[in-house]
């Protein structure tokens, strides 16, 4: 149990560090934040929360900089406080509602926006939260056995992927399967209408059962497996920000970037409750990202899970971060 005086040094520590990048020392926080304890008390209050593991001291000469652990202390006390948009995200508010046009352009255009405003990954994900239902597929022939898949869900999410078929066909059969597949399934649940479809192939399109089956198969992944869209943006910002200079750490987020389906994945976990949540570094179970800290609003409405988040690093402004997400949300549902 941290007496108050160590609680205020943690705190102080981490805010400290967000601000400035490097690690505090005594003279330093006793004379910014603690100035009725000098230095020496500061000094000895500071080894002893080194040994219960909330600061580090990356060498004998430096001060000390927080762990995850002094993270998740500071993200807590920030949790229990009233949190008010600051008048300034106004303006930024106006600008993302001056964009609205269709969903999808509009979490595009928010996920760049988070980027632009923290120099961290803007992140925004919508979700179905009722049963799927198909509006439309098209099929375009990429050459040999690869087509590009478009899929347009109830409620305006849409689904592109680039699969790969056991035949090499024409762009004609591509587009009676689609014609055919939204004459049996469109704005209808698709769970059950697969089942026909399979059937309807199997009788009418015998010769090219196998390449139409694969795309059905194709679609029936992607709709079962997750009902997420997802935008990223201001993936270039971080570049600029010191804690990724190490180009292992720059290799790792990035390399989650590349695999859509894990990012869905992370994103899923992280926003299983309506509100706001916050992991911080080992917390999000996932590799490549154990130094790195992932903040997420969600929030259920019209039949839909809305996610905005941002990626960044642990020394990430989480109080601001926080107040912009929250903000921004709340701006999409007006």
């Amino acid at each position: 149990m941290l007496t108050e005086r160590q609680l205020e040094i943690v705190l102080s520590v981490v805010y400290e560090y967000i601000e400035t990048g490097e690690p505090s020392g005594s003279r330093t926080i006793s004379k910014k934040y603690l100035r009725g304890c000098s230095p020496a008390t500061v000094r000895n209050e500071m080894a002893d929360l080194e040994e219960m593991g909330y600061l580090y001291q990356p060498h004998t000469s430096a001060g000390r900089i927080p762990t995850p652990k002094a993270y998740r202390l500071y993200v807590d006390s920030i949790m229990q406080r009233k949190r008010l948009p600051h008048p300034v995200f106004r303006d930024w508010l106006s600008e993302m509602r001056s964009q609205r046009q269709d969903l999808e352009t509009v979490m595009s255009y928010t996920s760049h926006l988070l980027g632009r405003m923290t120099s961290y990954i803007g992140v925004a994900a919508i979700a179905n939260l009722e049963e799927v239902i198909l509006q439309r597929v098209d099929f375009l022939r990429l050459g040999g056995e690869t087509v590009l898949m478009v899929m347009i869900l109830d409620g305006g999410i849409i689904h592109s992927r680039t699969v790969n078929i056991s035949a090499d066909v024409h762009q004609d059969l591509l587009d009676d399967l689609a014609r055919t597949i939204n004459s049996i399934a469109s704005g209808k649940v698709w769970g059950k209408t697969k089942d026909i479809l399979y059937t309807f192939l199997l009788k009418e399109l015998e010769k090219l059962f196998n390449a139409c089956r694969d795309a059905i198969a194709q679609m029936d992944m992607i709709l079962s497996s997750s009902n997420y869209r997802l935008f990223t943006g201001g993936a270039s910002h971080i570049l600029s920000l010191p804690d990724f200079q190490d180009i292992g750490k720059l290799k790792a987020i990035l390399s989650i970037l590349e695999e859509e389906q894990v990012l869905v994945d992370l994103v899923e976990r992280c926003s299983l409750e309506d509100g706001v949540r916050v992991t911080i570094g080992d917390e999000n179970n996932s590799t490549g990202m154990n130094n790195c800290s992932i903040v997420t609003v969600s929030k259920r409405a019209r039949g839909q899970k809305a996610v905005l988040g941002l990626i960044g690093p642990m020394r990430m402004d989480y109080e601001r971060s926080i107040s912009l997400l929250e903000t921004l949300l709340k701006g999409l549902y007006k």
